[in-house]
């Protein structure tokens, strides 16, 4: 690994290149054990160089951004995680035209969608992720996705090519996309919106906050919805319905506020997550035949 690290050093910089870091610290859920390394790159030439590095040395690697929608194991990761978030976030606007990089947190795009009086994005304001994570599961609420407001994507392929995918390129469907069924890495992402008035998208964007907060367990650390929506019907009321609201396994929790979020109520590990979510599923499917799948990330 000393090789390794010096060559990443020399490309992002001493204090970019973390070793033995505690990957709790870098997800919503606040779980995991540490990484070999963990690189923050601060441009699209130094992920480039980052990835042709790590293949060179036959090193595992894993890309991340805030870590929204992710369950790491209590032994970390052997290995390198490139963070797209702290060092790769611009956000430009022109026109009715929003261009981010992939570390963007969506709340922020929102925000420089309002203050440039840009409607549109009001539906992903408040979702915890970033612009990556979102492109590549086709992130949505309240009756918006991203499919509906992409108009291209830049991505880095595992050859190390760079692509631009047009909207109609993406197969952007329910949590999924072409970027996830090819294992592409989402750079950048065009966000087209329309002229609005600042007042009536500031109150869109507050009634979606309240509504968050009043039905969402957004005081403890999760991963967001915990299982995708299976056909027909929703995995909380599923969940609620088997008699698991606030089931615990560990420090994990099943939310007595939402049944479809899985909560870290204090010092939860994977293990407690995985057995929990897998006593749900075992469950669902036992009383009502539906098979739950889950929606957050594994990285075990």
């Amino acid at each position: 690994m000393g090789k390794l690290i010096e060559q990443l050093v020399d490309i992002s910089g001493e204090q970019n290149v973390l070793q033995n870091e505690p990957m709790k610290r870098h997800t919503t859920f606040r779980i995991g054990g540490p990484c070999d390394i963990f690189i923050k790159p601060g441009s699209i030439e130094e992920i480039r160089q980052i990835i042709e590095v790590v293949k060179e040395n036959k090193v595992p690697y894993y890309v991340v951004g805030n870590g929204s929608n992710l369950l790491v194991s209590d032994d970390g990761y052997r290995g390198v995680i490139i963070n797209l978030f702290n060092n790769f976030s611009d956000i430009t606007v022109e026109g009715n035209t929003i261009t981010a990089s992939a570390g963007a947190l969506l709340g922020k795009i929102g925000y420089t969608a309002l203050k440039n009086s840009l409607t549109g994005f009001e539906f992903a304001t408040g979702i915890p992720g970033t612009l990556g994570g979102a492109v590549v599961m086709n992130a949505g609420a309240y009756g918006g996705e991203m499919k509906d407001v992409l108009s291209e994507v830049t991505v880095l392929t595992k050859e190390g090519e760079l692509l631009t995918l047009k909207a109609d390129e993406l197969e952007l469907g329910y949590r999924t996309s072409i970027i996830a069924k090819k294992d592409y890495i989402v750079l950048e992402g065009k966000i087209q919106l329309k002229p609005g008035e600042p007042d009536k998208i500031k109150a869109v964007i507050d009634d979606l906050a309240f509504r968050r907060r009043d039905k969402q367990p957004l005081e403890y650390p999760s991963a967001g919805s915990t299982f995708k929506r299976p056909k027909d019907n929703f995995a909380g009321k599923l969940i609620m319905d088997a008699g698991l609201r606030g089931y615990t396994s560990g420090g994990a929790m099943v939310s007595d506020k939402h049944c479809g979020f899985v909560i870290n109520k204090g010092d939860a590990t994977c293990e407690d997550v995985i057995k929990l979510t897998d006593h749900v599923k075992e469950e669902v499917k036992n009383q009502f035949g539906i098979e739950l799948e889950l929606e957050v990330k594994k990285l075990i």
